[in-house]
């Protein structure tokens, strides 16, 4: 069992220090376990990675550090990522049906996936940066991707716990020269593949004959050409060194303005209409002649592509009529603390607000606006047979999100593994997306303080059950959950215009052709975060390899509860005043759930109510909940 790692129990609360005391140590106890010792997992290192410092008997909590449950085993540092080795993940080697990434595994983050990284000393946790003097005793990491980590350092030995601990900090924190990134390591050692067909390999677009291939397999190379006149990107380091433009297009004007207001091929659909991009034209008012110039040149390009054979172009401006990327990163950065939490005490304190949170975030929404963005160009495409022509600042950030958006609607082969990695490889990587600005891989912003300071927890400290849950939550529950906001989040569908609604409709009253187009839902409520947030601080979904068994068993137990209830009620004096004077009562128990029902109901607070008694006498009224504009909602259909 102590191999396992399980030192002790805990729940949502503080757990209790442990009144056994073992003189045995872990480390002692697989000196002799020869066999166990000759299955750990080796360390996969991929060409060019390089092993930089290692630490054994590092305890990773399976799910908080209250907890004091985890699994023991060696935790590495590379020059590409972290990574856990277990002393029980080599049973999943050989488990030929356990999906597994070809880069990364399911206890690696590489390098540029790390946050934050938290040391807790003496039970308080600090940020670790730079170098330090003393070492913690259990190492928390954040990532970007929102998976949290929990290690236990405190037996391991002092030396190893110092080289692993500056080692992560100085590898994911310090600023890089471009050239040390791992990238160019791998592809220095990594073996040069041979040309394959593009049908069974990703199209990585760095030939004119990858361009040539994708405008053949979309039958756009009627209508357009691929062009090398940025070969050795003489023209512009921005735009690929090949890509497509219209036929007609004269090649000595796309050297002209360093590749901007140069309308560049996306992609095309079964009908000949098609989806382009352009990088805007730069602003300068002083220079009238200039104005004039680029005014005069647009002019000609418009002229080009609005004649036959080509269909009339709709413009899309995503720089002014769409979302800023200030937005975005504003919106991404609160929707992200609602993940990065150490211990499930938070976890519940943050579900009693959880959809609150959610909605002041605005995440979800800019989710919904950019796939009502794609389905809005998709009806263009494919019902009106218009062309559509993106328009961006750069044509390198929403540009990439929009388009690749519709091509995944649209086209089956985008949905395939190796078409999403050339729709990736296409329009991220060749479409010129500033993923070292964006992502701050060289660690050299300005800004990095700034998202520090965005990056850290939601709840910093534990909420008082004193304070304001009658008044603040009942506040925050009627005004959110059943108010305006909602409402309108509800409602958003009906914004779609009478075309784009019929369009919409239409598509969804037939059955899903998974070969072809795929409309994604946009009504507010089906626009939801993954359920692996929740299931992190859920116990029985931890269970290795649990799955459904893991699911069946919370079933038959809600079943159980629902069957108590029922037989409370059977036994109670019938009547409506009687059964509206218990309702807060039944409630405390089985209405309080986070949004992953019924898993929710392991972890519950019956001292708290979920709305005081007025609460559910107003909701109790007889007058129909929907006439109630602004104020109530019926959300029986949610």
């Amino acid at each position: 069992m102590l191999g396992k790692g399980v030192v002790g129990g805990g729940g949502g609360t503080k757990a209790p220090k442990p009144s056994f005391v073992s003189y045995v140590r872990p480390e002692e106890i697989h000196t002799n376990e020869k066999e166990v010792t000759e299955k750990e997992v080796t360390l996969h290192l991929l060409p060019g990675e390089q092993l930089l410092c290692e630490a054994s008997t590092v305890l990773k909590y399976v799910q908080e550090d209250s907890c004091q449950r985890g699994i023991y085993g060696k935790l590495v540092c590379t020059d590409f990522k972290i990574a856990f080795l277990g002393d029980d993940d080599s049973a999943l080697d050989n488990d030929e049906t356990q999906f597994k990434n070809k880069v990364i595994g399911e206890n690696d983050i590489t390098l540029h996936c790390v946050d934050q990284i938290y040391g807790v000393f003496d039970e308080k946790k600090k940020t670790l940066f730079g170098q330090l003097k003393k070492y913690p005793e259990k190492l928390i990491i954040h990532c970007k991707d929102l998976r949290v980590f929990h290690f236990c350092l405190r037996y391991t030995k002092e030396e190893e716990v110092k080289r692993i601990v500056s080692g992560i900090i100085h590898h994911t924190q310090a600023p890089k020269l471009l050239k040390r990134l791992f990238l160019f390591s791998y592809a220095a050692a990594a073996q040069n593949h041979a040309a394959t067909d593009p049908r069974n390999h990703t199209v990585m677009f760095d030939t004119l004959k990858d361009w040539c291939w994708e405008l053949e397999r979309t039958k756009g190379s009627v209508k357009y050409k691929a062009v090398s006149v940025n070969e050795g990107y003489k023209v512009c380091e921005r735009l690929p060194a090949y890509f497509v433009v219209p036929t007609p297009l004269p090649e000595e004007d796309l050297s002209r303005f360093q590749g901007h207001g140069i309308p560049l091929w996306c992609w095309s659909c079964h009908n000949g209409c098609a989806l382009l991009k352009m990088s805007a034209l730069p602003k300068k008012e002083q220079d009238d002649g200039l104005s004039q110039m680029q005014k005069s040149f647009l002019d000609g390009i418009y002229k080009t592509i609005h004649r036959p054979p080509y269909e009339i172009v709709k413009t899309e401006d995503l720089s002014s009529n769409f979302l800023s990327l200030q937005d975005i990163q504003t919106a991404y950065s609160k929707f992200k603390q609602l993940f990065l939490i150490d211990n499930s005490t938070e976890f519940w304190d943050t579900d009693i607000k959880w959809f609150s949170l959610l909605e002041s975030s605005s995440w979800l929404d800019i989710i919904r606006r950019c796939l009502k963005k794609a389905i809005e160009i998709t009806e263009c495409l494919e019902a009106q047979n218009v062309n559509v022509l993106l328009l961006e600042e750069n044509a390198s950030d929403l540009c990439c999100l929009v388009s690749s958006l519709v091509q995944v609607m649209m086209d089956p082969h985008c949905r395939t593994r190796i078409g999403f990695q050339s729709l990736v490889q296409k329009e991220w990587i060749m479409g010129g997306h500033s993923f070292l600005d964006r992502c701050n891989h060289l660690r050299q912003s300005d800004k990095e303080e700034h998202q520090r300071q965005l990056s850290l927890p939601l709840t910093q400290s534990k909420s008082s059950p004193k304070r304001g849950f009658f008044r603040e939550e009942t506040d925050h529950l009627i005004k959110n959950l059943l108010g305006k906001r909602i409402s309108k989040l509800i409602n958003s569908s009906d914004e779609l215009h009478d075309n784009l609604r019929e369009f919409y409709d239409s598509w969804h009253s037939k059955p899903t052709d998974y070969h072809g187009l795929l409309l994604p839902h946009i009504e507010g409520p089906e626009i939801k975060v993954w359920a692996q947030r929740y299931l992190r601080w859920i116990p029985e979904a931890q269970i290795l390899g649990g799955g459904r068994a893991a699911t069946v068993s919370k079933l038959l137990e809600m079943m159980e509860e629902v069957e108590r209830l029922q037989e409370k009620i059977d036994a109670r004096p019938h009547g409506q005043g009687a059964l509206l004077a218990e309702a807060p009562l039944l409630l405390r128990g089985s209405a309080r759930l986070s949004a992953l029902f019924p898993f929710a109901l392991l972890q519950r607070h019956p001292s708290k109510p979920v709305l005081p008694t007025s609460g559910w006498k107003a909701l109790g009224d007889e007058e129909d909940l929907a006439k109630r504009e602004d104020e109530f909602v019926d959300l029986g259909d949610v």
